[in-house]
């Protein structure tokens, strides 16, 4: 019999089985067909058996594609054998021969080089090829997760030679717009150095407001297909972990030659708007600039003024009138249907070491939804010119909600005394209801998870088939080109067109060129996003460790089959086991998101607020474990 074969991404499990992530779904790979894959690798995969009502199909990996993987852990020396243990779980220990340990001591954080391929019965065998450091040294922590993640903090010497060497570049104003007289001003976090986008912000003599976003101009600097931009694009994204950047971007153009630093003139590319009273952007334009940034404002300074400080030197009759447009920009937004999901992120406290003073909730201010809703109105302003152009051009897209996920969304709201209007199909201003009804619940957090859980993940198109959680019929990312790839190939084409360079031949290239650089940039800010929630659940878990035997109150986060997750008021998530649960026998109710003991028909249920005590906590594996109180 000839099965389908198909190719994906192995995702290996703790229990040693494994699933083939593939465009059409994922296939269901037991450990003893996975033919020595390991995780992340690419494989080429057969579909031995269908999967009915909802489950996979099931299969067997043929052929490993990619090549063996570099492993992040930590070794393992026992009197007659050396080992690396992996940080991932998902892997087998390495087993590292005689002579090829590389001096590493035990306790020491590597990364190890598979040279042969595992099986069901002996462990891989590699070699060490970089020692970060002892686990216990300061950063080490974060160095391990961005090598885990394939994340790399220096440049190498092809492209720092070529960065330095953009210092000597001319600067040429001539063609730009001229903003240096303007009031123009930055509103960043405290610590930021890469400072890509200013505002200016004044009414006309139609009472209607003049907004400007001034966008550093990193594509007068960084040319298409030099060194620093095929970095650039490998990398895809800045990835900000805690206390600790990986830039994608060399320094010298991320905090000095591009960063909108105060009193400098600096290029730039301006999206002029002008917005009347009822949030209606009635005019726009684009233009090559240059501005002079007066002032580099904080959120926290800026925060301080809204809240009744008396502004000092802050520029108060522009930061007024910013947030009277704010609220505007904002009704329109909600009106239409946009999703503000608001979530608590965490703030993580660091020491000059690198170790963790303390973890709390960071909220939004006045000033973060400001700058929200002005990179908001600029994005949204140049994906809608473009798309009319029938222009190559990279879109942010979020599709609708899967039905399925919506129907389990409505089943759990259900639960809450919450209707989900529109369930067959979906409109974004009905799941916006749901946020609203919720407020004052004690189980709020926990909706917005699951609400934000049943969408999409948005990601980059070439086509503008809208933004689902905005409401937006075409959007873009172009507001942050020193950190995000796309935002440079948008400014690329933006420029092109308006300088009138954009011919049949570049118009054929970018057709061509733009879905693989989508595709990649989704990619990398996927592995972004995973790598700043591995660094900050390993800092998490460093917290917990000076914790163990506290009490704290906290919401139940999530509910499986083998315990649930339960949510601290500082944002800190860990597991009760269902084994630490001694008083029942609990069967798993998934569509109702909760466990139901056999004895004494207790229901514990996702959003519950509870009472836990830490009863165990590493930093090496990321574990934090509770027990009911």
């Amino acid at each position: 019999m000839e099965f389908m074969r198909i190719k994906g991404i192995f995702e290996a499990k703790s229990g040693g089985f494994g699933f083939v992530r593939t465009e059409s779904g994922d296939i269901y790979i037991p450990e003893a067909l996975k033919k020595g894959a390991m995780n992340g690798q690419e494989v080429e995969a057969e579909i031995t058996e269908k999967g009915y009502s909802g489950q996979n199909d099931r299969g067997r990996i043929v052929k490993v594609l990619s090549p063996y993987l570099e492993i992040v852990g930590s070794v393992y020396k026992g009197k007659n054998a050396v080992f690396v243990v992996p940080d991932n779980s998902a892997y087998d220990d390495i087993f590292i021969p005689k002579g090829r340990a590389g001096g590493a001591e035990d306790g020491d954080k590597v990364v190890a080089e598979i040279e042969k391929p595992g099986s069901r019965f002996y462990s891989p065998e590699g070699r060490i090829k970089e020692i970060i450091g002892h686990a216990d040294e300061a950063w080490v922590d974060m160095l391990s997760v961005a090598r885990s993640f394939g994340l790399a903090r220096g440049f190498d010497k092809k492209t720092e030679k070529a960065a330095k060497a953009l210092k000597y570049m001319p600067f040429d104003t001539e063609g730009r717009l001229d903003l240096r007289g303007e009031t123009v001003f930055t509103i960043d976090g405290d610590d930021a150095k890469d400072l890509d986008d200013a505002v200016s912000v004044s009414k006309n003599e139609k009472g209607n407001y003049v907004l400007g976003v001034h966008i550093a101009d990193v594509s007068y600097y960084v040319r298409e297909g030099d060194p620093v931009d095929a970095e650039a694009r490998k990398r895809g994204t800045s990835v900000y972990l805690p206390g600790m950047v990986v830039p994608m971007l060399p320094q010298i153009l991320s905090n000095d030659l591009c960063s909108l630093n105060p009193d400098e003139d600096k290029l730039t590319l301006s999206c002029i708007m002008e917005i009347d009273g009822k949030g209606e952007i009635v005019s726009s334009e684009i233009k090559d600039s240059v501005i002079r940034s007066c002032a580099r404002l904080t959120y926290s300074a800026v925060n301080e003024y809204y809240e009744g400080g008396s502004g000092g030197s802050l520029p108060c009759a522009e930061l007024d009138i910013l947030r009277s447009l704010k609220d505007i920009l904002n009704s329109k937004r909600t009106e239409k249907g946009s999703i503000d999901f608001d979530l608590d992120e965490p703030e993580i406290m660091l020491d000059e070491g690198g170790k963790v003073r303390d973890i709390v909730p960071a909220k939004r201010g006045e000033a973060e939804r400001v700058i929200e809703e002005c990179m908001l109105a600029a994005n949204m302003t140049v994906a809608e010119t473009f798309s009319t152009m029938e222009m190559p051009f990279i879109y942010r897209v979020h599709d609708k909600p899967d039905p399925d996920k919506i129907h389990e969304l409505s089943v759990f709201l259900s639960g809450f005394g919450i209707p989900l209007k529109g369930t067959a199909n979906i409109h974004p201003r009905a799941l916006q209801t749901v946020l609203k009804d919720s407020e004052g619940l004690p189980s709020h957090e926990v909706i917005k998870s699951v609400v934000l859980r049943s969408m999409q993940k948005a990601c980059y198109d070439c086509m503008p088939t809208g933004h689902f959680g905005l409401a937006a019929k075409d959007y873009c990312h172009f507001t942050s080109p020193i950190r995000r790839y796309p935002d440079l190939m948008v400014h690329r084409i933006v420029k092109a067109v308006m300088s009138g360079k954009m011919t049949d031949e570049r118009i054929a290239e970018l057709y061509a060129e733009l879905p693989g650089i989508a595709d990649s940039s989704s990619r990398t800010e996927r592995n972004a996003a995973e790598a700043e929630r591995a660094a900050v659940n390993k800092k998490m878990a460093e917290y917990m460790t000076r914790h163990i035997g506290e009490e704290y109150s906290g919401i139940v986060s999530g509910v499986t089959n083998f315990g649930v997750f339960v949510e601290l008021e500082n944002t800190i998530e860990g597991l009760v086991h269902i084994s630490e649960m001694y008083e029942d026998f609990y069967d798993y109710d998934r569509a109702n998101y909760r466990l139901v003991g056999r004895e004494t028909g207790k229901v514990i249920r996702l959003g519950d607020s509870v009472r836990v005590i830490c009863t165990a906590a590493s930093k090496y594996d990321s574990r934090i474990e509770f027990a009911f109180s």
